[in-house]
């Protein structure tokens, strides 16, 4: 009867034990796989830049034919075409602090970033700086 006792003591025991692991992981399995942090609030070093995530600064160029092109490469929605200095003169009177903004902040029919959510300021400097440098 004794033997009956300790063994039947002994399967609850590692019933519980099974129990806690499949609770483990459950939890594992359910747990977020991110976290949401906005911009301009202080998130810790989860929050990496989306460039550098992506493995580093991006050329002006290659933000240009990512992101800009759809646009500035067909003159969509009055957008002044790469390459055009008549289109571009105007706007680079306005001079590149203007241009940044209005790239950064959006204009017009041109939506904030020109929709490269993912580009630092940096880059979208940069893809400024391409398109006034080859539209002069």
């Amino acid at each position: 009867m004794r033997a009956l006792a300790v063994f039947g003591l002994g399967a609850v025991l590692a019933g519980s034990v099974q129990a806690a692991t499949d609770e483990d992981a459950i939890r594992d399995r359910i747990k977020p796989i991110g976290d949401v942090c906005v911009e301009g609030q202080d998130c810790g070093a989860a929050a990496a830049a989306p460039a550098e995530a992506a493995g580093g600064t991006r050329s002006g160029e290659d933000v240009y034919n990512a992101s800009c092109f759809a646009c500035h490469g067909t003159g969509a929605a009055g957008a002044p075409m790469l390459g055009n200095a008549g289109q571009w003169a105007p706007r680079v009177e306005q001079g590149m602090d203007t241009l940044l903004a209005n790239a950064i902040n959006g204009i017009r029919a041109m939506p904030a970033r020109g929709t490269c959510m993912s580009c630092s300021d940096d880059e979208i400097k940069a893809a400024v700086e391409h398109m006034v440098n080859n539209s002069k």
